[in-house]
């Protein structure tokens, strides 16, 4: 095994992520972090591999809630950041279909479509019945959730 010279392969730095946040890090998420830079991957014969301390210094310093509402603001409605989700369960649907950035969850319509009313959905005026309005559609998310 690799981890003994600090270095891991994609599917074992998925399950060592697993061990150390105890949530499921798939491979793809692993692949995810790779492709956008939030780790970097070390090539060697033609195989992808990652150092320890990347995955290390990647979930030991990375908050996202601190981070976000330090940029953001206080107020930030956590909630509706879905942290919870596990990658595989945020990328249903259409989301396999082609990568982009700015596509937005599965969860996030659903949270606007479902019927329970809280503070936040009361504040902003979202009512039953109203019209869903998506003008740029992108990968079709409202309009599945939607249908």
């Amino acid at each position: 095994m690799l981890e003994t010279e600090g270095l891991l392969s994609i599917k074992q730095a998925s399950e060592w992520a697993t061990d150390h946040i105890g949530k499921t890090v798939t491979p793809s998420s692993i692949t995810y972090l790779i492709n956008y830079g939030r780790i970097l991957k070390v090539g060697e014969n033609g195989s992808t591999l990652i150092p320890v301390q990347e995955l290390i210094d990647y979930y030991e310093n990375y908050q996202r809630e601190a981070v976000y509402k330090k940029k953001l603001g206080k107020d930030l409605n956590w909630a509706l950041s879905f942290d919870q989700y596990k990658e595989s369960e945020t990328t249903k649907h259409v989301h396999r279909l082609h990568p982009y950035k700015g596509k937005f969850i599965p969860q996030l319509v659903e949270y606007f479509l479902d019927s329970h009313t809280d503070k936040f959905k009361t504040e902003t005026f979202f009512k039953a019945d109203g019209i869903v309005l998506d003008p740029f559609c992108g990968s079709g998310s409202t309009l599945v959730r939607g249908n």
